[in-house]
């Protein structure tokens, strides 16, 4: 991703030998920093305290004022209003991905802004979610002239569970990590290319919406509805039944995973991040040899560069899995454990959290940069042909508002807290799940495990793809 936007570029790729403290050393703190949470969660944690999210609505007056019709039609208006920004931007403006407002919006703002705001303030994108206002609209219409509401054809099938929504979410990454970079000499995602691609979601996604019905499809099928839902597990904000309230943080996630296809798609977040920030080091070099073998093959440039890098992400995805279902295997060699399955779906929510560690460590400094080109110079001046509606076109991007060692602490201590919060998740799902303190805690030494080196591996990504 950081390879998208060449200006930014020079205030991301610092190196981290002005560091007071080895990289290593950093390792080793955080590795010691969960064993002693372990510890003291095994000690003072005896009796699971998320079971229950205890939700309770606020006073119907500030649930009116969030939740009403009018704040749902003006949002979804907001979100109609991007949707068309992007498609025309990308079409009509320049194919500089840095200069041109469409980029910057899905692949920053939209993309890592809204996680944050689903962890803080809930399932926010439901409400700005332009298939949903479109496909609402359109129902109304359909009302309004057949006397009647729209009924979906077809029965969404269960088994499917969430899987339409990791293949989008998939699809979506690939399209940015290795479509997007695989041209030679380009900078990123094409403008025009994120314009086409948005469009074909867009009906793709009404179609599914008229096929399954539209609630059914974005709670299942519908990828972003379906990724920022998952992130809002963790918060305190949700709305039932059209009615805000409070329930306790990280509570929700417990019983998330419950759907078919919930592990994959926790396991594809960690694993898009780990491929973005493996691309710029780790895996650099392997990418290169396959892409030289198959050149030599006869496969043209761009897609002996497409074949490597989408082998490699897929081997990443794979290998993501594996850390974890090692974790789930090894709990599973405790004496009356549930099934290899059954364990594994209930301790997925656990890795929500690294999901966002990894997320806000490895793109803490680019949202810093980036949004400041959002905000200036892509809002004055979004179609990069020299206008400048709003004064702001001369801005410039101020990379000294970040020191290197001051990224990389956020980075260190982004992966640290994630990951306390995961082991805690999974300490007391564990509590639920084997009835016991002692048993649970026993269970637990293989999730530390898991813990340490999903740790210890985006540290590592982090040093390589900064050195």
């Amino acid at each position: 991703m950081i390879s998208l936007f060449l200006p930014l570029a020079h205030g991301l790729l610092i190196g981290r030998q002005d560091l007071p403290i080895p990289a290593w050393l950093f390792a080793w703190g955080a590795s010691l920093v969960l064993i002693v949470s372990f510890v003291a969660l095994s000690v003072a944690w005896r009796d699971s305290k998320l079971s229950s999210d205890r939700w309770r609505p606020v006073s119907e007056g500030l649930s009116r004022l969030v939740t009403g019709r009018p704040v749902q039609i003006l949002t979804g208006a907001i979100g109609v209003f991007l949707l068309a920004t992007v498609v025309y931007t990308g079409l009509e403006g320049t194919e500089e991905p840095s200069l041109n407002f469409a980029v910057t919006f899905v692949f920053v703002t939209f993309w890592l802004g809204m996680v944050v705001l689903s962890i803080l303030l809930g399932d926010v994108f439901r409400a700005f979610n332009p298939w949903r206002a479109i496909a609402r609209t359109t129902g109304a219409a359909f009302r309004l002239i057949a006397g009647q509401s729209h009924s979906p054809p077809l029965r969404y099938p269960e088994q499917l569970g969430r899987w339409p929504a990791v293949a989008g979410i998939v699809g979506f990454v690939w399209l940015e990590l290795v479509y997007g970079v695989s041209g030679f000499g380009s900078l990123g995602v094409r403008p025009s290319t994120v314009a086409v691609a948005t469009l074909a979601y867009t009906v793709y996604t009404l179609t599914a919406m008229a096929v399954f019905g539209v609630e059914t499809w974005l709670r299942r099928g519908e990828a972003f509805s379906v990724y920022y839902g998952m992130f809002s597990q963790l918060g305190p904000l949700e709305v039932r039944e059209g009615r805000l309230g409070i329930r306790r943080p990280l509570a929700a996630a417990t019983h998330w995973a419950r759907v078919p296809g919930s592990i994959a798609l926790v396991i594809a977040t960690i694993g898009a991040t780990t491929f973005d920030g493996a691309q710029e080091g780790l895996l650099q070099e392997p990418i290169s040899d396959l892409f030289h073998r198959l050149t030599d093959l006869g496969l043209a440039p761009t897609t002996a560069l497409r074949t490597s890098e989408s082998l490699f992400f897929a081997l990443t995805l794979a290998g993501v899995a594996a850390v974890y279902w090692v974790g789930v295997r090894g709990m599973r060699t405790l004496r009356g454990s549930p099934a290899l399955g059954s364990l594994g779906r209930s301790f997925a929510h656990t890795l929500i959290p690294i999901g966002v560690a990894y997320l806000a460590a490895h793109y803490f400094s680019l949202v810093v940069f980036a949004e400041q080109a959002q905000f200036t110079y892509l809002l004055s001046d979004p179609l990069g042909d020299g206008s400048d509606l709003f004064g702001t076109a001369s801005s410039g991007i101020d990379y000294g508002l970040l020191s290197a060692n001051l990224i990389w602490y956020v980075q260190v201590a982004a992966l640290v807290t994630g990951h306390v919060t995961g082991l805690t998740l999974s300490h007391d799902r564990a509590l639920t799940v084997y009835g016991d303190a002692d048993r649970a805690s026993k269970s637990q030494r293989w999730m530390l495990l898991v813990m340490v080196a999903f740790t210890c591996l985006g540290l590592f990504l982090l040093s390589q793809a900064n050195a």
